[in-house]
């Protein structure tokens, strides 16, 4: 016989700690619909993510280098799915739920626009008047109006405690406000998982990024951040001299790992400290307990300065995403005046939201490419 939904909450209650949060006990979604048979509320958040048009464009939106500058080098797509499997594997060892972080770490981007945070800043700016631009605040309009895929209800329908996990993802470049229907001091323990699962992919897999673009090395790496010369070092020790390839890649997976086990030990200290034994404790905390000790935040932040001097504001990285932006702003003026031009659904959505917030959506749904060809299209210009 199947595995019920029924068994899977029970086997849920048997094996999570007290303060993670039950698939069984969420507070549902906005429209009503039937449980499924053999899926957990969270497994099917997870699922209709997984299955949304926006979570496949996120394979041609720049994740810091332009879309299509290297085969290598990671999209927004890529980074989502290794923000999922480091979100799993800090909430597994938590004894949390693993399906709503991974749920919360797959949608964690789904509203980021073409060309990276520059493309973010430049709709923020167009929309100054207009109630701004915020990529978490987007990827819970993609979620709950944007989506057109079921009969009887806009979004994707997902269930409170994600929607929650998108409002309250933060991190030091995500700074979403508030909402009053989240309106608990924290998040879910799931939800600050995927915010600290974010930052460690990001960071590490831009180092990685940074190598292969040849923007950084392993020599000056090795002499200037602390945090890489440790794991290179345990790296050698253990395996002695290695090819290329293979040494900068376990030096990443040394990173990654001593990162994931140190937000483990640290958490789970701190809700000992903290004498957490329910959601509702978390909630009510103004403090994250998902973080790094100490020691390893100090060093998380040289490594952020470091990748911020030579990396994101590399020429290699700068100049073609300001040529971006401009074309998305000349994008942005062009639609304005041109209205015909703008998708059907945004011109649909334009009677409610008015014209600013329709062609926002409207460029913050397209990738990188698309964006580069309507630009070609409509103004006939290059970038």
């Amino acid at each position: 016989m199947p595995r019920t939904r029924q068994e899977l909450e029970q086997l849920e209650r048997q094996t999570l700690a007290p303060y993670a949060q039950f698939s069984a006990a969420t507070r549902g979604r906005k429209h009503r619909e039937p449980p499924a048979d053999w899926r957990t509320e969270y497994q099917r958040d997870r699922d209709r993510v997984i299955h949304s048009r926006a979570f496949r464009r996120l394979e041609y939106k720049t994740q810091v280098f332009l879309n299509g500058t290297g085969d290598h080098l990671r999209t927004r797509l890529t980074h989502t799915m290794e923000v999922a499997a480091i979100a799993r594997g800090i909430a597994r060892p938590l004894k949390l739920n693993e399906d709503l972080a991974e749920a919360i770490a797959l949608a964690h981007d789904l509203g980021h626009p073409p060309f990276g945070h520059r493309g973010e800043r430049a709709l923020n700016e167009l929309m100054k008047a207009h109630g701004g631009f915020e990529h978490n605040r987007q990827s819970l309009r993609v979620v709950e109006e944007l989506e057109q895929k079921y009969p009887k209800f806009p979004g994707l329908n997902l269930t409170w405690e994600t929607r929650e996990g998108l409002m309250k993802h933060f991190t030091s470049y995500d700074h979403p406000g508030q909402r009053a229907e989240f309106d608990a001091k924290s998040g879910s323990l799931e939800a600050q998982v995927a915010n600290v699962a974010d930052e460690i992919a990001y960071y590490s897999h831009d180092l990685d990024d940074g190598l292969d673009s040849g923007l950084l090395s392993e020599q000056k790496l090795n002499r200037e951040v602390r945090i890489w010369h440790h794991a290179a070092r345990a790296v050698s020790r253990e395996y002695g001299d290695l090819p290329d390839e293979c040494r900068r890649y376990f030096i990443i997976r040394c990173l990654i790992d001593t990162q994931v086990k140190d937000v483990v030990q640290s958490t789970e200290d701190g809700i000992l400290a903290a004498g957490i034994s329910s959601v509702a404790d978390v909630r009510a905390r103004a403090a994250a307990l998902v973080q790094y000790s100490p020691k390893r935040r100090a060093l998380n932040l040289e490594l952020r300065d470091y990748l911020y001097d030579h990396v994101y504001s590399s020429p290699l990285v700068h100049e073609p995403n300001v040529r971006a932006v401009r074309m998305l702003e000349q994008l942005f003026h062009y639609y304005l005046d041109h209205h015909l031009e703008v998708g059907e659904q945004a011109r649909k959505r334009a009677r409610k939201t008015g014209w600013h917030r329709a062609i926002c959506d409207y460029l913050a749904g397209m990738t990188d490419r698309y964006a580069i060809l309507e630009h070609q299209r409509l103004l006939g210009l290059r970038l």
